[in-house]
């Protein structure tokens, strides 16, 4: 029996403690678990220590406890250590009195038999066995009753359903930090000055409520940027908790720590060596990273599937198939583990022999048919990537090996939208000593790529100069082929066309005569077409691209094929063949946006605007023309600086300022700013969705002019 608020007698049964202070988020999780306890007798909510699993079931317990007329109860299982004793905390926990001799697990089957009751066991997790097998007994004696349980890790029994509790979601994490915070600091607010902070530190403290609750406890003293100048030493920081607060929460250490003691000494091992990762992981990299004697390959995947049951490890879908990661504060205190066995530095050389392998590969086999899952594999081990460039650049001997790895993602940095990102690290290995090695050559002439399409001539000049000198004099043909082919590259979006046709066919011959072929060479093909076409033989370029596009079908390759088709579109465009070029970047914008690929993606909306315009809709072709030009801040100098890439560009402008008025014009350009790639990229393919506005008209009169009215060939004094 309970009293409310007025002193009476209320007919709730049970001895859920009252909550102290407010429950903040968890929406999602709150209706999912309410819905699995409507559905299943047995309910388990596992995760990592610290998470806020006994809060949310005695949050949901609570508010479910008029619907068991025989009330809602609450055993907490932690501090018990004798099985033996598990049947005795349960009686006292329901609070019955039995004199008798009966043993008490027939006293609590007795008791249960005919009542409609939600039993709440928390801290179960180092009595599993007992307490599997107890309450398995109890839910087939008694089937009005039904068990909530709590723990780091599943009972593993017939009808038991799980929800694994995720940290708290960032707008959650940082809302309940602030309540907290307020609670010591009573001044504490948040607002735009401080909210990037907040968030930086719930993301550092991986949005997990016991890390937040002895961060905000730490508000006293400090202010939030002094916690995230001491968040690298997070477990000396966040220590204290308050009085009557659980011994294991009481700091985060000690709260992480209980799921260490519980774990096999094969799973200890584990847990230490998987620190090294950075972000998400592989079976496979765990297997060769982790194995060895001690723990032998094959084992693997039997004690990762241990460390997932107990919420040591996560597994995520993602598009690059099933991967792991363990939260940043749990990986730490593995770090630390492996710290203290003298093997940190074996296992981060043996990750970054394994990343250095796979980014090999990954170049080799981008020129296949497998370019989207290479991409997305890249994409998904990126974090893994950096960490093990800067291994290997704080080892003087094993420069050489960062700039292999940094060149040879040269079709990430490139292809896949990270421009600069791969700048940065392209720099970061030159700027080490290592000699004039095939490594560091390649980091030049793709230090000059990226910078040619940044639109950084400055830039490109010296690093391509200075790879073509080097390559020369050591007799590397191959990279003098890159750093020719890539210096053409500049001449082309420099307006140079004569110079641009010398250079990449030369480079394409030199590609011939080495027997180089992959994705890069196709690319010089491609960018020789460009040239040819914009020095008016549009049938001559369009015969060089459907060569490669025939050679890209033979392996499957989809990225140089995509910028193959762009030159045909331009071509047919120019010819007066508006239907196929729309087509045709159709086909390019599609596969250009599926590689993340931003240059691609927003060459082929410049064109597709203009179509659009000449197809009669000056009002959809303004907002492509916006949506175009929010993309080129990500890329880099717009079109180049090119007046030959420039001029379909100015052409579209001029036509739909003059259909629309400069008013209207301009507000619909800002309006295509601010939709976002995926959504201008569905509406160039497939137009706007049915359920939108339609955009205001042009003037009467302005519109229904045909792509084929417009004399196509492009020349640089085509300005608006």
């Amino acid at each position: 029996m309970r009293s409310d608020s007025s002193g009476r007698a209320s007919a709730i049964q049970g001895n859920l403690p009252a909550e102290l202070d407010r429950f903040i988020g968890r929406t999602a999780e709150l209706a999912e678990l309410e819905g699995l306890l409507a559905a299943s007798r047995l309910v388990t909510v596992t995760g990592v220590g610290g998470v806020g699993k006994t809060r949310i079931a005695t949050h949901v317990a609570e508010r479910l406890q008029e619907r068991f007329c025989d009330g809602v109860w609450l055993a907490g299982l932690s501090a018990l250590r004798d099985p033996e004793l598990l049947e005795h905390a349960l009686v006292e926990s329901l609070g019955l009195t039995d004199h008798t001799s009966r043993p008490p697990r027939e006293v609590l089957t007795a008791h249960l038999a005919g009542r409609q009751l939600l039993l709440v066991v928390d801290g179960f997790e180092h009595l599993v066995d007992a307490c599997a097998a107890l309450l398995l007994e109890l839910l087939r004696g008694a089937p009005r009753l039904k068990v909530l349980a709590v723990g780091r890790r599943p009972l593993d029994i017939e009808g038991e359903r799980t929800l694994t509790l995720p940290p708290m979601r960032a707008p959650d994490a940082e809302q309940f930090f602030a309540d907290r915070a307020a609670a010591r600091r009573p001044a504490f607010r948040l607002t735009e000055q401080n909210s990037a902070r907040v968030r930086e530190l719930c993301g550092r403290l991986d949005g997990i409520p016991l890390a937040l609750e002895l961060a905000a406890a730490r508000m006293r003293a400090l202010s939030v940027e002094q916690l995230l100048a001491r968040l690298d030493d997070r477990f000396r920081l966040l220590t204290g908790g308050g009085r009557g607060v659980l011994p294991r929460h009481r700091t985060l250490r000690t709260a992480i720590g209980w799921s260490h003691e519980l774990c096999t000494p094969e799973q200890r091992l584990l847990w230490a060596r998987l620190s090294v990762f950075v972000g998400t992981f592989d079976l496979e990299a765990a297997e060769y990273i982790c194995g060895g004697p001690d723990l032998p390959s094959e084992q693997i995947l039997d004690v990762l599937g241990e460390l997932l049951a107990q919420s040591v490890v996560v597994r995520e879908d993602a598009a690059a198939g099933i991967r792991y990661r363990m939260l940043d504060t749990v990986s730490e205190y593995g770090a630390d583990w492996l710290g203290s066995t003298g093997d940190t530095d074996r296992l981060r050389r043996r990750h970054r022999d394994w990343f250095l392998g796979l980014a090999t590969w990954c170049e080799l086999d981008w020129f296949s048919a497998r370019q989207a899952g290479i991409a997305a594999r890249v994409e998904s081990e990126l974090p893994n990537l950096r960490g093990a460039m800067e291994f290997s650049l704080e080892q003087p001997e094993d420069v050489h090996l960062a700039q292999h790895l940094a060149g040879a993602l040269w079709f990430y940095w490139a292809g896949c939208g990270r421009l600069a990102e791969g700048r940065h690290w392209l720099s970061q290995v030159l700027e080490a000593e290592s000699g004039y090695g095939a490594a560091r050559l390649k980091v030049l002439w793709v230090l000059g790529y990226v910078s040619v399409l940044q639109g950084d001539a400055v830039a490109a000049v010296a690093a391509l100069q200075e790879c073509h000198e080097a390559a020369e004099q050591c007799g590397d043909a191959t990279a003098a082929a890159y750093a020719l082919h890539r210096t053409g590259c500049l001449a082309l979006v420099s307006d140079d066309m004569p110079r641009a046709e010398e250079l990449l066919r030369t480079a394409v011959t030199q590609y011939r005569e080495i027997g180089e072929l992959n994705s890069n060479v196709l690319m010089g093909q491609v960018e020789l077409a460009m040239a040819v076409c914009f020095r008016g033989r549009l049938d001559e370029a369009a015969a060089i691209c459907q060569d490669v596009v025939a050679v890209c079908e033979d392996h499957g390759e989809r990225w140089a094929q995509a910028y193959a088709r762009y030159v045909l579109a331009f071509e047919a465009w120019s010819a007066g063949r508006p239907d196929q070029a729309r087509e045709l970047l159709a086909a390019c914008l599609s596969a250009s946006h599926t590689f993340h690929d931003l240059l691609g993606t927003v060459l082929a909306l410049e064109l597709m605007a203009l179509l659009t315009l000449e197809d009669g809709d000056a009002a959809e072709a303004a907002l492509l023309q916006g949506a175009a030009g929010q993309l080129w801040t990500s890329v880099g100098l717009p079109l180049f600086g090119s007046a030959y890439y420039n001029a379909p560009h100015l052409r579209c402008a001029r036509r739909a300022r003059e259909e629309l008025g400069s008013g209207a014009y301009e507000k619909l350009l800002a309006e295509g700013a601010r939709l976002g790639t995926d959504v201008a990229v569905d509406r160039a393919l497939h137009g706007p969705a049915p359920c939108e506005d339609p955009p205001p008209p042009a003037p009467r009169g302005a519109r229904g002019r045909r792509a084929g009215t417009l004399k196509r060939e492009v020349r640089p004094d085509q300005r608006a």
